[in-house]
Parts: C-alpha cells; sequence; structure tokens
C-alpha cells in the first residue's frame, strides 16, 4: 500500500479551500501552512494568464527528510505516508533543508518541524483528507497507488502527469495534471515586489523605517531593492523594467525559447514575463550560528591535528624538541578543546527546542549524519580530554618521543576523530537534497584543507600573542614560526583554488547552482565575497607572508588608516553601511582589526627575528576570511527559493 495525490488543475480554481480546510483539521497556526496555492501570471495586459498550483508534502518513497532526521522524528509509515512525532523533534531544522519541495516549517508554538501528513488520523478510519473532502471542484485525489483499481492509480496511468523535481530522486507520490511546469520549477517566475493583496517593503525598510537608499550615479538602474526569499529585486517607481532587467540578468532568463512560448500559448509577439503574485513565505532556517559553529570546528580539528602530527611528521630529533614546545604540547590541545566546546554550544543554541538536545544521543537515527557527527564530536572530545590529562599528569611520559602510554594509545585515534569531525559536514550538507548549491563533492576535502588552514593560523597567531606558549629553544621557535608559515601559505593557495577552480568558476549544469554562483560573484554576496573571502582572507595574508619587512609595515599603516576612517565614517552615518544585520556585525570587526590591531602592532615595535607584525596579522585576517566564506556559503546556498 503507497498513498498518493493527484491534483487536476484542469479543475483546480485556485480557491483556496484546501488550505483553510487543512488548518482548520490540523490546527495549524497562523503564519504556516502544510498545503497552499501559489499563483503566477504570464503575459502583459491584455493578453495575461494566471496558473495556480496546490503545493505540500510531497510523500516520497525515498524521503531525504527522513534520512536526514538525527531523532526520526520524522519516518515514513507502512502505507507510504511520511509522518512526524513532535514529542521527538529538537528543532534543528535539517529535515527543512533536505526537503526538495520546501514542504516543511517550524510550528511557532510548539518549536517543532510539521508538515502535511495525508491527515493519517482520517485515513486510519477509512476517511479522506480534509482537503480532498472539502474541495469544490474535486481537483484533488488521494488514494493507494498500488491498487490498480483505484482512481489516483487509473488517472496516473492514462493521463499525461507530472512530478516537482524528479531530478532529485526522492520518487515524490504527488503528482500533477495539466499544471503550468513553470509553477513545478522554482524561480522561474520572478517575485515582483507586490502580491495580488500586499505590497512587500525592503527588508532595511522593515528594520530601520529608512526610505530606500538614493540612486546611484553611474550604470546603477534602480533605486532600492527587496530581498523576497533570497532574490533581491528592484523595487520603488519606476522600477518595472530595471527588475525585469535585473532578474533576466540574475536568473539568467532570456525571455523565453519559441519552444517554451508556444508550450505556453503565447506567441512570439507577446512578452514572456511569468511572475509569482502570490506564494507563502519560507525563511532561511539556517543562519550566522551555522557558519560560526563550522569556523569553530575546523578551528577545534585543525589545531589538535596540526600539534600532534607535526612533532610525529618531524621524526625522533627534531619531533621530540616540537613536542616538548609550549605550543604544541599545551597550546594546540587547549584550543581544541576550547573551540570543540564552543562549536556545541553553537550546535544547541540553534536548536528550537534546545532542552532536548540529548535525544541526538538517546534516540538516534543512524542515517542521519548530524547523529554520526554528533557521536564524532562527543568521542573526539572525549580523546581531547583524555590527551590534555595525560599531558597534565604524564610526569616523565611527556619528555619522550615518540609518545608512549595513553598518549601512544590515543595519537592516531586523535588523528582520525579530528579528520572526521572535520569533513562530516560535507556528508550531512550532501543530505540537505533541498540545497543543490551544497552537493559538491568536494566538501569533504575542502573542509579538511579549512581545517589545516585554521589550525595552522590558530597556532601561529597563539605563538605571537602570547610568548610563553612558544617557549624553547631559539632553533625550536624559529622552526615552529617558519613551518606554520608554509602550512599557512600553501593551504591559503589550496583553499582559494578549490573555492574559485572548484566551486564557483567551473561549468555548472544545474541551474540552482548557477543562480546562487551569479548571487556570489555578482548578487548581493559580491562585497563579502571579493573583499572579505578573496582580498582579506588570501590576498593580504599572502601578501603579508612573502612580502618583505618594508612593505609589511607600509601595508599595515594604510590597513590602519583604512580601517579607522571606515570606523569614523561609521559614526558619521554614511549611507554606505550594510543594511543586513549580519553584514554590520562583521564590517564593525573588520573594521576593528583593520584599523587598530595593526596600528597597535606596529606601534608596539614586535619585530623580532621570529615574530613579526605578518605572524599576526596574516593568521588573523586568514581566520576572518574564512569565517567569511563560511557565512557565503551557508546563506547564498538558501538563498533559491525551493517553491
Amino acid at each position: 500500500m503507497r498513498y498518493g495525490f493527484v491534483i487536476d488543475h484542469r479543475k483546480c480554481i485556485g480557491c483556496h479551500a484546501c488550505t483553510v480546510a487543512c488548518k482548520e483539521e490540523n490546527r495549524v497556526p497562523l503564519g504556516v501552512n502544510r498545503t497552499w496555492v501559489k499563483y503566477i501570471e504570464k503575459g502583459e495586459f491584455p493578453n495575461t494568464r494566471r496558473y495556480f498550483a496546490v503545493l505540500r508534502c510531497n510523500h516520497c518513497d525515498n524521503p531525504p527528510c527522513v534520512f536526514i532526521c538525527p531523532t526520526a522524528a520524522l519516518f515514513k509509515r507502512s502505507d507510504g505516508i511520511v509522518d512526524f512525532d513532535q514529542e521527538r523533534c529538537i528543532g534543528c531544522k535539517s529535515c527543512m533543508q533536505a526537503c526538495p519541495y520546501d514542504a516543511l516549517y517550524l510550528d511557532p508554538e510548539t518549536q517543532t518541524a510539521a508538515k502535511c501528513h495525508f491527515c493519517a488520523h482520517r485515513v486510519e478510519v477509512n476517511l479522506k483528507p480534509a482537503c480532498e473532502i472539502v474541495c469544490p471542484e474535486e481537483a484533488i485525489i488521494s488514494g493507494d497507488l498500488d491498487d490498480p483499481t483505484s482512481k489516483v492509480s487509473q488517472i496516473i496511468a492514462r493521463e499525461v502527469v507530472q512530478v516537482r523535481k524528479p531530478e532529485q530522486g526522492t520518487y515524490p507520490k504527488l503528482y500533477y495534471l495539466n499544471a503550468d511546469s513553470t509553477l513545478l520549477t522554482p524561480g522561474t517566475a520572478p517575485i515582483s515586489n507586490t502580491y495580488l493583496w500586499a505590497e512587500i517593503p525592503a527588508k532595511k525598510d522593515l528594520e530601520n523605517s529608512r526610505p530606500s537608499e538614493t540612486r546611484k550615479r553611474g550604470d546603477r538602474e534602480m533605486e532600492g531593492f527587496s530581498e523576497i526569499q533570497g532574490q533581491r529585486t528592484p523595487v520603488g517607481e519606476e522600477s518595472d523594467l530595471a527588475r525585469k532587467k535585473f532578474l533576466a540578468k540574475l536568473m539568467g532568463e532570456d525571455g523565453g525559447s519559441p519552444e517554451s512560448r508556444e508550450s505556453d500559448g503565447l506567441d512570439d509577439k507577446t512578452p514572456l514575463t511569468a511572475r509569482t503574485v502570490y506564494n507563502v513565505n519560507h525563511p532561511k532556517p539556517w543562519g550566522g550560528k551555522i557558519s560560526l559553529y563550522i569556523w569553530t570546528k575546523s578551528i577545534a580539528a585543525g589545531t589538535f591535528l596540526l600539534s600532534v602530527f607535526l612533532p610525529y611528521l618531524y621524526g625522533r630529533t627534531e619531533g621530540s624538541a616540537l613536542s616538548e614546545s609550549t605550543l604544541f604540547k599545551w597550546g594546540g590541545p587547549l584550543l581544541a578543546l576550547i573551540f570543540l566546546a564552543l562549536t556545541t554550544v553553537l550546535l544547541i543554541a540553534d536548536l528550537k527546542r534546545p532542552e532536548r538536545f540529548f535525544f541526538v544521543l538517546t534516540k538516534p537515527q543512524w542515517r542521519s549524519w548530524l547523529t554520526r557527527g554528533a557521536y564524532i564530536l562527543v568521542i573526539y572530545g572525549l580523546i581531547l580530554s583524555l590527551w590534555f590529562l595525560a599531558t597534565l599528569i604524564g610526569g616523565e611520559e611527556t619528555r619522550q618521543f615518540p609518545w608512549t602510554g595513553l598518549r601512544a594509545t590515543l595519537f592516531w585515534p586523535g588523528i582520525i576523530l579530528a579528520i572526521l569531525s572535520a569533513i562530516y559536514t560535507g556528508f550531512l550538507f550532501g543530505q540537505a537534497e533541498g540545497r543543490d548549491f551544497w552537493q559538491s563533492p568536494l566538501m569533504p576535502i575542502h573542509l579538511l584543507v579549512q581545517a589545516v588552514l585554521a589550525g595552522a593560523a590558530m597556532l601561529l597567531l597563539l605563538s605571537v600573542i602570547l610568548p610563553t606558549f612558544s617557549t624553547g629553544s631559539v632553533k625550536v621557535l624559529g622552526s615552529t614560526v617558519q613551518t606554520l608559515n608554509i602550512i599557512l601559505i600553501g593551504s591559503l593557495l589550496i583553499n582559494a583554488f578549490i573555492i574559485l577552480a572548484g566551486e564557483l568558476l567551473m561549468p555548472h549544469s544545474n541551474r540552482d547552482i548557477q543562480r546562487v554562483v551569479r548571487l556570489i560573484v555578482k548578487g548581493p554576496y559580491k562585497f563579502l565575497f571579493w573583499g572579505g573571502v578573496l582580498f582579506m582572507g588570501h590576498v593580504l595574508p599572502l601578501s603579508l607572508l612573502l612580502a618583505p619587512t618594508e612593505a609589511l609595515t607600509l601595508l599595515g599603516l594604510l590597513l590602519s588608516i583604512c580601517g579607522i576612517l571606515g570606523v569614523l565614517s561609521e559614526w558619521a552615518g554614511t549611507p554606505r553601511q550594510p543594511s543586513s544585520r549580519p553584514y554590520k556585525v562583521i564590517y564593525w570587526i573588520v573594521l576593528i582589526l583593520l584599523g587598530f590591531i595593526p596600528l597597535a602592532l606596529l606601534l608596539s615595535g614586535n619585530t623580532s627575528m621570529f615574530i613579526s607584525p605578518a605572524n599576526f596579522l596574516a593568521p588573523l585576517l586568514s581566520l576572518g576570511g574564512l569565517l567569511a566564506f563560511e557565512h557565503v556559503r551557508v546563506m547564498a546556498g538558501q538563498s533559491i527559493p525551493l517553491s
């Protein structure tokens, strides 16, 4: 038995009766929907037409939301219905990322995930779902897809039906009859700044109650932007033409091919201007905490990895000296413990039901990489604690190399767990089937490179700001700093290559990935990417590490001047400040770091043989660029609408 739906769009009139019935039957709160009707319009007046589509959970045969859920709060029943248990849900929002159809939402009352569950309580007593019995045109048909005599099976057998996103391999059981393909393909109908019964104000106008920013001179074509489901569209008077040009350029639209015009019933003289005129809002589930979590996890993995592997790599003679240096003996493991604790705090803080966080460990669903990752972090934390304890109470054993006793036992498990801690997020993002940009097979390798980068940067930074952590002979200190510099330079080059050649600039056959890349390199994330990630996070650190001392001093002074002027301009209230709160925070941090810390370092005269301003500023900028990239990857990946 496999229950499924057919929506007959030859009959649907877009009356929203199904939406209202679903809300009443399942007590769905205001502001969220289990089933909803999307409207688009095509053509220009008077040659226009409106199309409808009823959207909801597809009750997939291969449901990605079930596989990613860490506590089995989502499950597939024996009758094919994908149901949920709110008592097990921890509010991690991973299911919302996994669903390619935007069918899940967070219940504002229970703070748990919810969706259409086929009115399972009615089906169990041989009643039809509420949406089906209330539809005045009988446009919604449900039944057993495995029963050849059922009405739904007969319609699918004799009619040409469609499903949404068949390329995802989820095998959805929600079929559409005679539905317009534009309705079923998110993003092909741009969102205007107005809906049927409402205007959509600019986001910054809602936050700051300010008018849209003034038109810039030159090649700017519109006054302001409205960010709706990740798409930035022009708003303001006389902006219709600019909006169409902007969205056509951003989304790669060419006005429609002759084939698409013919299939839509429009002749060559009719402009193809499909636009969404009614839909429900689906905010981005993950935000800055997830960006910070990936960043802190990279530091936690990389610092321990380098602290224990570099002495092993150097061998018995030099490795013994390195293992006895305070930086590798105490600094690396301690940093790893601190940032692993921060990672755990961020993960729990991002949950909507943080008091249930232990469900991941006590009620695990082992197919989920969120569950696997939680156990990896717990075991890694245990190994770090034992390693630190062995160093603390080991006595003469700690001065032996290669290590003996407990640390020798923990060495390879620690290396393996550090690597797994760094890369498991790549597999977790791979389970987020709704976000095509995150499906890169390079992501685990990329995360490992970022962990090495973060570890080298933090250890190098620690050796500069806390000289006691780099105690030892001058030879050992110089060798340590030189080695970390080489690792940082190499990891920066590899990281930049993977970002540019591996993820962004290479051709992508997937249209959604192409649009995310446009958002990053040409859209709302371009300043953070080109300025923060590449220039501040890669070009400047490499220049600081490779440039002569005179050029370094000049560059530091220039950065200080620019940063101080930026802070002063912020206080002066110039209109160029970023409109989004996360960007404001990052902007202020960058200004302070660039403006005051380099100047203080230069004035302090800290230009010894091994500890130069480059060894402080370069890792600091590298870590800032790494955080900026994680934020761009997380936020831009969620910017493409799924419904």
